[in-house]
């Protein structure tokens, strides 16, 4: 009889936004005549940018014409794209990144879960926590990381930087040394970040244990103030031992398109195998290239008139942070984020924790957050709550919050 991958068996309960899913649905089972509105899972509400849209009506034109019909993608992404994404994210902030440094794929969900295939199962992980959930994941499902303890919420091969208000949300240096670092900045869920010499100090902790950081920088573009690098290669020596992904979805609203990339440097080596030849091998293998039409779009995200759209998005939902961040704040709540990314991360009150929180808003005010023990251990007693709503649905959520 086939056997499966019992690794699988080993995950506690279904993924996080998953359960969200189920727990709303049944209570609007139970409760039809109730509007809830979701501040919860991290997609965004507003159209794609009207550049984006013009790219997209012109590549489709192009598929219906022999002459300038496109079929499979190349598999590490178009040249157009590629030159765009160095050019623009790289090259203007001082990065040395060539565009064969860079993998387009269909998002950065699935670099970061197909990531960890380049390293061996004996490798022992670290991440920050609470953090996004598919880090930990992925790595279980490839047997990496032992076994879980219900009680404690940890599994027992993962090193666990833990990032809380105790710490001013900075990750400390682990006793144990990691193989794998992974570093979600602005992090995901508790919107705070790290200035660039703390950062630097994590690669030159990388380069002298001989690790790699695997640095997720999906919400770089909500990042305003001056002291915080945008990407992991604005520090000294980050070629060398850092691997870096990047998504269209948070900042030009692509969660529906499907659009991100990887930079795997070529300097990134260990013994004499090179993870940037690793990965191009894995990804020609294994993907066949994102959509002509949807990459073109991505090129058009760096357009001057891209370029300006995108950034009336993100202010748009930086303002919903605020409104969030600052209306909390005048009730009493204890507040993080909202200032270099879109999600604010707040203290449940009245000592409960995270799950009775979430069901506390969903019955009393209908609104839905994502409970802060869904990240990780150490996010018990807190809670997320997402700025990508609408200005309207937002503020209703705020009054809804505040009469209660």
């Amino acid at each position: 009889m086939y056997q499966v991958n019992t690794n699988y068996l080993k995950l506690p309960g279904s993924y996080l936004f998953s359960t969200i899913g189920k727990k709303v649905s049944a209570y609007q089972q139970e409760n039809p005549e109730e509007t809830i509105i979701r501040l919860g899972i991290g997609d965004v509400t507003q159209p794609l940018p009207q550049a984006v849209i013009t790219a997209l009506h012109k590549a489709v034109d192009e598929m219906a014409s022999a002459d300038t019909f496109m079929g499979y993608a190349p598999d590490l992404g178009y040249d157009f794209l590629r030159n765009a994404i160095a050019e623009n994210d790289y090259k203007k902030r001082g990065c040395d990144i060539a565009p064969d440094e860079i993998f387009v794929s269909d998002g950065a969900k699935s670099d970061s879960g197909n990531i960890q295939e380049l390293f061996s199962s004996e490798n022992v992980i670290a991440v920050t926590d609470p953090v996004y959930p598919v880090y930990v994941d992925s790595n279980v499902m490839a047997g990496r990381c032992g076994n879980y303890d219900t009680h404690s919420g940890e599994w027992d091969r993962v090193v666990y930087l833990p990032v809380t208000q105790e710490n001013n949300f900075i990750p400390e240096f682990p006793k144990e040394t990691p193989d794998v670092i992974y570093l979600c900045l602005p992090n995901n869920p508790t919107g705070t970040t790290l200035t660039k010499e703390q950062l630097q100090q994590w690669v030159d902790y990388a380069r002298r244990k001989g690790s790699v950081i695997i640095f997720d920088a999906a919400y770089e573009a909500y990042i305003r103030e001056k002291d915080v690098p945008h990407s992991i290669y604005e520090c000294e020596g980050a070629k060398e031992c850092c691997i870096e992904i990047r998504s269209f979805s948070k900042n030009a609203g692509f969660t529906g398109l499907r659009l991100g990339f990887t930079v795997v440097p070529k300097e990134l080596k260990s013994g004499g195998a090179s993870l940037h030849d690793m990965w191009a091998r894995r990804h020609g293998t294994k993907f066949n290239g994102a959509p002509y039409i949807v990459q073109r779009a991505g090129e058009a995200v760096y357009s001057k008139e891209g370029q300006q759209q995108v950034h009336q998005l993100v202010d748009y939902y930086m303002e919903n942070a605020r409104m969030i961040r600052e209306g909390l704040t005048d009730l009493g709540y204890t507040c993080f984020g909202g200032v270099n990314a879109p999600y604010i991360w707040l203290k449940t009150p009245d000592k409960m924790t995270s799950w009775e929180f979430f069901d506390h808003l969903l019955d009393k005010a209908h609104v839905v957050g994502t409970p802060g023990s869904g990240f990780g251990p150490s996010g018990e007693g807190y809670f997320r709550l997402t700025a990508f709503g609408t200005h309207e649905n937002t503020k209703a959520a705020l009054e809804r919050i505040k009469a209660i």
